[in-house]
């Protein structure tokens, strides 16, 4: 939950018309919070059927127009769209005239901060980097997620105020991030979120496999706890077969991956190599039981 004051008036962005380019899964809950927070979203653009479908779920009534449109009718411009087509997006706006002075123009994209603005910026934009941390469905619940939901903010430093204001009122937590540190920031969080998702559902379909009937039943608790010791706890959290230095039942483990799903050895080895690595420079993993099985990690990634 929210618990930060409201912003003083004079920190407070005014009621802003608001525009979203790239009507993915981000942008429009994004402006659907903003307009809960009583700016008002005046245009969107998208292509594909399903970004018109969101766009006209979150934001009824909004008008569907060109990205140079979106910027001509708005204040405040959501640029929402894949990290690896955001320069170029911005490039071209700047290019053909479209970027108007005075102008917020906010990305969400958390590899990058400011710079990649910079031709915008040139063009008087005022540039803001505002990346929710938070995984998106493209329904409704996104908006909701959004409340107390950390951002990584970068702006430059007579833009701080308004970045962090427009965050409290989305319902997020604002959290600075240097220019510079953003590639390790976002690199840190795929390595979290993204990669447990597949973690996750290769364990799913494996318990499938061995023939449990509510896999996600069962994961549940587990997971719910592990995550939550982790967070508290950090390394001290760790438990299982690598952490206590089983050697023989990671073997058993190895053998049994290599029959039914050789699909996630890889995974499987390079987890168990980082978890030893991490249990041994915390003490959990003494060296005599270690020398074991960094063994059998070493034979089962020859094979």
């Amino acid at each position: 939950m929210n618990t930060s004051p409201p912003p003083e008036a004079k920190d407070r962005p005014a009621r802003l018309p608001v525009g979203v380019v790239g009507a993915g899964r981000v942008g429009p809950a994004l402006a659907a919070a903003l307009r809960l927070a009583g700016h008002r979203p005046v245009a969107v653009s998208g292509v594909s059927d399903a970004s018109l479908r969101r766009a006209a779920e979150f934001l009824p009534g909004v008008p569907v127009v060109t990205p140079a449109e979106v910027l001509a009718r708005s204040e405040l411009v959501l640029l929402t769209v894949p990290d690896d087509a955001l320069p170029r997006l911005v490039k071209g706006l700047a290019e053909t005239g479209a970027v108007r002075p005075g102008r917020l123009l906010v990305h969400t994209s958390g590899r990058y901060g400011t710079e990649v603005l910079a031709p915008a910026t040139r063009a008087g934009a005022l540039p803001l980097a505002l990346h929710p941390v938070m995984t998106f469905t493209g329904t409704p619940v996104d908006v909701q997620r959004l409340a107390g939901c950390s951002f990584g903010v970068t702006a430059p430093e007579e833009l701080r105020l308004a970045a962090e204001a427009l965050v409290i009122e989305m319902g997020g937590e604002p959290e600075w991030i240097a220019e510079e540190a953003r590639p390790l920031y976002h690199a840190a969080l795929a390595l979290g979120a993204n990669h447990l998702v597949t973690l996750v559902a290769q364990s799913l379909d494996l318990l499938r496999a061995a023939g449990v009937g509510a896999p996600d039943r069962m994961l549940g608790p587990l997971l719910g706890a592990a995550l939550d010791n982790a967070l508290r706890s950090g390394d001290a959290a760790l438990t299982g077969p690598v952490a206590r230095g089983d050697a023989g039942t990671v073997a058993a483990h190895v053998a049994e991956l290599r029959e039914h799903a050789p699909q996630a050895v890889a995974g499987y080895l390079a987890m168990a190599r980082a978890t030893a690595d991490r249990a041994m420079a915390s003490g959990l993993l003494k060296p005599e039981l270690a020398e074991d099985l960094l063994g059998v990690l070493a034979e089962g990634g020859s094979r």
